[in-house]
């Protein structure tokens, strides 16, 4: 009888005949390669089956020299009623040829820019994975190497896109990415590191083969919103060229895709539950989100106990039931009673219309001590900003590869955002990416009116006290107030709006202004900043399959409308720089003679570091002879001053005779000399061992010296370039010998 011999595989844990499987399992087909034109000067080549071929999806992008790995692998069951994503992009320091500045000389954890760039790729995405898959999936973008000219952060959405694809998780359609510029009146698609530099506008979008965008985020010099949205619109032109080569080669190449969890779970018991739940909810929803009394806590209080009253009643017929099952349906008849009420009366939970802003206040010089401050409330959403000005010498220096990537080697305008638990009465800590991301989107939006040279190194919280909603762009808002506040000349005032969108079948309807709950129920949230003249910056969160070019159109004429008014009532409250505060920092500059820098440093510098220790005055070095010191307010700058005095004035001795005879002690012994001290308040003095005797010597001790013995020295003034005293022991012994031989030439004759 013929047996078949079954082994166990130890890389895949599972049986196979004669371990045939295993030669199969690590076979080769070659490299599967597709060149996409995405309209640049190079072609777009990506490629998958030669690398990390564990993984459930890989795909390469190259894009001239600078080439992209992004690897997917989504396993476990669902056990969550949301998709557990996680996107990780590392630009290590060996794509550039590099070795990491960091003590240990190795990667330590993401960079900033890392994770901003990991968030966009995150957001570029997300909104196409199938509904109900809730497995945890995991997406990493390894930068294989770069050549400082064309982009990594564009080409890692097109390898994402390419790798998830080719892998068996259900997603789908394919998405495209460029980056888009606006040199000397011409649209650019995916810019040099050169060409963006100098570029008006700063654009990447994301965007399937049916036109639809996935993703929007820039900045752009107050550009013609006419323009912008021109740009938008040839990005998602090439945009769907990418995709559907991506697609394509996801159909011919990957593999099959698995079935989502969700379609084989929904039933009679499920769409039972359903109604079950609008029976015992709508009712009392319709009331609570037509109250327009209510603000965020109480409706939000109210509709919790809606919900845990309709967990009680229906576990008490069947105590079998999931509570997080009926918390989904409890949201879904919440957004399908919220839309509703949109569609059919055009009105919101708050009272408002489409179109309408929520009640806007701002305020400026809240704290004399401050540089600038203000604050902005609109509706529930509170920021308070404040400005610090710093000389240029702490403007933050960037790692070696954030510069290569992005070309920037240093800032010296900082915009740091903190959204603390407490701003919406939690208990939860801030320092989470989404504050990192906020925070830059506001910093790249106000970037634009900043004065092109300047003075100082500016720096600009942003702390949230109450949110509801839209805390990026009452950032912006609020720091442009503050700005003004702080004396910064800014070309113009920007502001910032949230335009949001809700769906219903075929129906479309934008919103102006949205609040937290219409963020959470809604379907976009596009985030838009402006000055009076054009688009400063933006970002676009959507959680459908896309938003179309008709959409976004009806977004950023909203949103410029939205944004004039906030202008008008920002304006109100300040629209030109400060002239005058007693709090600015002030700078000086000082002149030390030679002979007295040493004193003013100190022994390795420890004067300079006390005076910045004790009175936070900045001292650095213009030239030779001369300092800078920058001081935080005038008082510090007094403080400073009084303490370089009283160091400069301690040498309160005779002063010297060129040529004069003096007698002094020795402090030390050295190598070279002695360490001569010729007066009590007057630091020591070098003695050369080729001034101490008029024979030459190698080391001091065949002169039988000793610390503390007294000797005379001849003083001849200070070195010119130096400063220092010159001591002679020599000059004395040589005219000493001349006297002697004189008196016994005399004696003779």
């Amino acid at each position: 009888m013929l047996r078949v011999l079954m082994r166990k595989c130890f890389y895949c844990s599972k049986f196979h005949e004669n371990g045939i499987q295993i030669k199969s399992f690590f076979s080769t087909e070659g490299t599967k390669k597709v060149d996409i034109d995405c309209g640049g000067s190079s072609t777009l080549e990506i490629s998958s089956g030669r690398l990390a071929r564990l993984a459930d999806g890989t795909a390469v992008a190259r894009l001239g020299n600078t080439s992209v790995m992004t690897t997917v692998v989504s396993k476990g069951k669902s056990t969550q009623n949301f998709l557990p994503l996680t996107v990780d992009y590392r630009q290590k320091a060996a794509a550039a040829g590099r070795i990491p500045t960091n003590y240990l000389r190795r990667e330590l954890g993401p960079s900033e820019r890392e994770i901003l760039v990991g968030r966009m790729i995150d957001r570029s995405v997300r909104p196409l994975f199938n509904k109900g898959y809730n497995i945890e999936t995991g997406i990493n973008c390894n930068l294989m190497s770069v050549d400082g000219v064309n982009d990594p952060e564009v080409l890692s959405i097109n390898s994402t896109s390419a790798a998830i694809s080719l892998s068996d998780v259900p997603w789908g359609p394919a998405v495209g990415a460029v980056r888009l510029g606006y040199l000397g009146g011409q649209l650019i698609v995916n810019p040099t590191r050169k060409q963006l530099s100098q570029s008006e506008l700063n654009l990447v979008v994301a965007g399937t083969t049916g036109g639809l965008a996935t993703m929007l985020e820039g900045d752009a010099k107050c550009l013609d919103h006419k323009t912008f949205l021109e740009a938008i619109k040839l990005g998602l032109t090439h945009c769907a060229t990418i995709a559907d080569s991506i697609e394509k080669m996801g159909k011919e190449m990957g593999k099959t895709k698995r079935k989502s969890p969700q379609e084989s779970e929904l039933g009679a018991e499920v769409r039972e539950l359903h109604d079950l739940v609008d029976t015992l909810c709508s009712g009392q929803l319709r009331m609570l989100y037509t109250d327009y009394s209510l603000d965020k806590l109480s409706r939000d209080g109210r509709m919790f106990t809606v919900r845990d009253n309709m967990i009680s009643q229906i576990r008490r017929i069947k105590p079998e039931t999931d509570c997080s099952l009926l918390s989904d349906i409890f949201s879904k008849i919440s957004t399908n009673i919220v839309r509703s009420l949109i569609f059919e009366e055009n009105l919101r939970v708050d009272g408002r219309s489409s179109t309408d802003l929520r009640p806007i206040s701002c305020d400026v010089n809240l704290h004399s001590p401050l540089h600038g401050s203000a604050l902005f409330q609109r509706g529930q959403t509170q920021v308070f900003c404040t400005v610090a000005l710093d000389s240029l010498h702490s403007a933050m220096k960037l790692d070696p590869m954030s510069v290569i990537t992005g070309g920037v080697k240093e800032k010296n305008f900082m915009l740091h955002y903190e959204f603390p638990g407490y701003a919406t009465g939690d208990l939860g800590k801030g320092g989470s990416r989404r504050e990192l991301g906020h925070g830059a989107l506001a910093e790249r939006a106000l970037r634009q009116v900043l004065p092109a040279g300047t003075q100082f190194t500016v720096r600009l919280t942003s702390e949230v006290l109450e949110s509801n909603g839209s805390s990026s762009m009452a950032s912006i808002c609020g720091g442009s107030l503050a700005l003004l506040d702080a004396g910064i000349p800014l070309s113009e005032m920007a502001s910032g709006v949230a335009m949001g969108l809700v769906t219903r079948g075929g129906e479309q309807r934008v919103l102006t202004d949205i609040m937290g709950m219409e963020d959470f129920l809604g379907d976009m949230d596009f985030k838009f900043a402006a000055t009076r003249s054009g688009v400063c910056a933006l970002q676009s969160d959507v959680k459908i399959r896309g938003i179309s070019l008709k959409v976004i159109e009806e977004a950023v004429e909203g949103g410029v409308e939205a944004n004039h008014k906030i202008l008008d009532i920002m304006a109100a409250c300040i629209h030109t720089p400060r002239e005058h505060k007693d709090c600015w920092p002030v700078s000086r500059r000082l002149e030390v003679p030679p002979h007295k820098r040493g004193k003013f440093l100190g022994p390795a510098g420890l004067n300079v570091k006390k005076i910045t220790q004790d009175t936070g005055v900045q001292i650095s070095a213009e030239s030779e002879g001369v300092w800078q010191l920058f001081a935080p307010n005038p008082e510090a700058m007094l403080e400073a001053e009084t303490t370089i005095e009283e160091i400069l004035a301690e040498e309160k001795v005779p002063e010297l005779q060129f040529g004069g005879i003096y007698t002094g002690k020795i402090t030390e012994i050295l190598d070279r000399g002695v360490m001569v001290q010729l007066h009590e308040q007057m630091s020591p003095v070098l003695l050369h061992n080729t001034q101490l005797s008029a024979r030459k010597i190698q080391h001091p001790s065949v002169l039988g010296l000793k610390v503390g013995e007294e000797l005379q020295v001849k003083y001849y003034g200070r070195d010119p370039a130096t400063g220092q005293m010159r001591l002679s022991r020599k000059a004395i012994q040589i005219s000493s010998a001349a006297a002697v031989k004189n008196l016994q030439d005399s004696a003779k004759r």
